[in-house]
């Protein structure tokens, strides 16, 4: 059984958490995390989630409940989760994050831990889009150098506060190293004004945030007389949970290392 502990337990993505691992056969509900200070503490996590009493209360420190769980869930900013990340290597927990947003320093960091944390880090934990990466990267093979051109459009409810999405990122970067590309040297993140005709190999991306949308991401492969789009639309924060929970499942048996949500479904 693994236990599992969760960063940001009174959020929306926090609740939905919870009631992921309440279906879940083989995890259980062992811990949760609310600011520093928060009215929250104390409250019963299963009350916060809606799941009825479960006699887990929330804490504001992972010092408090650092016996009591095998595996860290945090969805939450870069700053907290790199000091979450450093928690768990002086004290041999395990992680999974769905933290995006990270710059490169950020992401050099995370990356330092590989040696002393077994962690998955994913963008996205959709089972459904690490499936359609691995269908983009088939796309991009077959139609990224035959003149067509390359576009990423995702949309996002309006609080969401980094662009574009990481799951956008991930998309254009599996295109691109499919295509012996970088994002650095041809990802497109701006059109205004006199910008020009595109390039034959810029990797177009174009951002929407409005109201309440949960994810959604187009990968369009244009050329004169077809345009082939491969959608991913997701109409619940539980497929990212499910993948999430799933996630802390697989790592909790895994020797250290930065592993992904292909690792983890096996389409590496």
């Amino acid at each position: 059984m693994t236990r599992i502990a969760i960063v940001g337990v009174a959020g929306r993505m926090g609740r939905t958490l919870v009631n992921a691992i309440e279906q879940a056969a083989d995890a259980t509900l062992a811990g949760g995390i609310v600011e520093p200070g928060s009215s929250l503490v104390g409250a019963d996590i299963g009350e916060l989630a809606g799941v009825g009493k479960r006699g887990v209360v929330a804490v504001d420190s992972l010092a408090a409940i650092v016996d009591d769980f095998d595996v860290l869930i945090d969805f939450t900013a870069p700053q907290v989760t790199l000091a979450n990340l450093a928690f768990c290597a002086e004290h041999g927990k395990r992680m999974v994050i769905g933290t995006t947003g990270m710059n490169d320093e950020e992401l050099a960091t995370l990356d330092s831990y590989r040696d002393t944390v077994a962690m998955v880090f994913a963008p996205n934990m959709s089972v459904g889009v690490n499936l359609t990466l691995k269908l983009l990267e088939t796309a991009a093979k077959a139609l990224g150098d035959e003149g067509y051109d390359i576009e990423v459009i995702e949309s996002h409810h309006r609080h969401k506060v980094d662009a574009p999405s990481g799951t956008a990122i991930k998309m254009g970067e599996v295109v691109a190293e499919s295509l012996g590309r970088t994002l650095k040297e041809h990802g497109v993140f701006e059109r205004v004004g006199q910008c020009g005709p595109r390039t034959d190999k810029e990797i177009g991306f174009a951002t929407v945030r409005a109201g309440d949308i949960v994810g959604e991401h187009t990968v369009m492969f244009a050329t004169e007389g077809e345009r082939i789009e491969i959608t991913h639309k997701a109409s619940s924060r539980m497929t990212f949970a499910k993948g999430a929970v799933r996630a802390a499942r697989w790592v909790a048996s895994q020797p250290h290392g930065r592993y992904d949500m292909q690792d983890v479904l096996a389409l590496n």
